[in-house]
């Protein structure tokens, strides 16, 4: 498996598991009354699985670029290419007709 798509992988099995526990956070801590409202509710275990979804879905995009912009550049050129010179310092002359008064060229 290539080693980027193992790091995706982690990451959104981390980023899932820190779901579980901010929901189990706020379950626990009955924040704004959730609890109260997840357990009176016929729907409550269909909106504490969408919340964890859905949390879960965001912890795992911000585990996997953290992880990203965590990786280190040596900070050497880039090696391969043949580096050739691209731009030039000369002027480029650009010659631009003028429209006459009815709007065509000259």
């Amino acid at each position: 498996m290539p080693k980027l798509i193992r790091l995706y992988i982690i990451q959104v099995v981390a980023g899932f598991a820190l779901s579980a526990v901010f929901v189990g956070l706020l379950l626990w801590l009955n924040v704004a009354n959730l609890y109260h409202l997840v357990t009176s509710s016929k729907a409550g275990l269909l909106a504490v699985f969408l919340l964890w979804l859905f949390n879960g879905l965001v912890f795992a995009g911000v585990q996997f670029a953290i992880s990203i912009m965590r990786m280190g550049d040596d900070g050497a050129a880039p090696s391969g290419g043949k580096r050739m010179r691209v731009a030039t310092m000369e002027p480029a002359t650009v010659r631009i007709k003028a429209p006459s008064a009815r709007g065509r060229p000259l």
